[in-house]
């Protein structure tokens, strides 16, 4: 019985010298690729690259719809404009509710606005389409400017560069779908997704930034 204990007792030594070094090798390796983001930050990075990524399919499904005029055109729309709501939803927890409810309701302007720059630019009506657009660029301004007005780690010109270009790839699609260019259609996409990722990431170093405490 004795010498059945000391040779457990063995094997579980040997068992702790062999296999504790592989453990502390993984538990660095780990540390190392997490270092970067806390788990709170890296959730709410995760959180709002999604919804972001969200909007551009959600737009996506619209513009196809639209132009083919598919009977899914109205159910396509109300998605996207949840997806509005979810989007100043998620900043709420850090601003209120009020900032939450103005932030969708300007990126519903911004969808509203989106579906009728491609009627217009489907119809030919030039005067609508450079109306619309105008309008379209100044609700970009628009979020810009609130945004910024509420983190001072956003800057106002760097949110509407991001928008700006958010806007040129999505007529880009749209322009792409009109010609039937679909190469072009599934490349400005691509890039639109990319860069949406981008701008979500933005939001979230903003976030971070003025709620350090709240990340750590």
């Amino acid at each position: 019985m004795k010498k059945q204990l000391l040779r457990f007792i063995l094997l579980l030594v040997t068992a702790m010298f062999v296999f504790t070094p592989f453990h502390a090798d993984a538990e660095v390796s780990t540390q190392t690729q997490d270092q970067r983001y806390s788990q709170s930050e890296a959730k709410l990075r995760f959180d709002l690259r999604k919804l972001w990524i969200d909007h551009t399919i959600w737009t996506r499904g619209y513009i196809v719809s639209s132009l083919a005029g598919l009977e899914d055109q109205d159910r396509v729309l109300v998605r996207l404009l949840k997806n509005q709501e979810d989007i100043g939803n998620a900043i709420k927890p850090y601003y209120g509710n009020d900032a939450g409810n103005k932030l969708a309701k300007l990126l519903k302007e911004h969808i509203i606005l989106a579906g009728k720059v491609v009627e217009a630019a489907k119809s030919g009506n030039k005067a609508s389409l450079d109306k619309y657009n105008k309008e379209w660029y100044k609700n970009a301004d628009d979020i810009a400017q609130f945004l910024s007005s509420a983190n001072p780690n956003w800057s106002k010109q760097k949110l509407k560069n991001l928008l700006y270009v958010h806007l040129q790839l999505v007529t880009d699609q749209a322009v792409a779908r009109i010609k039937k260019d679909w190469t072009a259609d599934i490349l400005a996409f691509d890039k639109g997704e990319d860069h949406i990722i981008v701008l979500a990431d933005a939001i979230t170093d903003g976030i971070v930034k003025q709620f350090p405490n709240k990340f750590r």
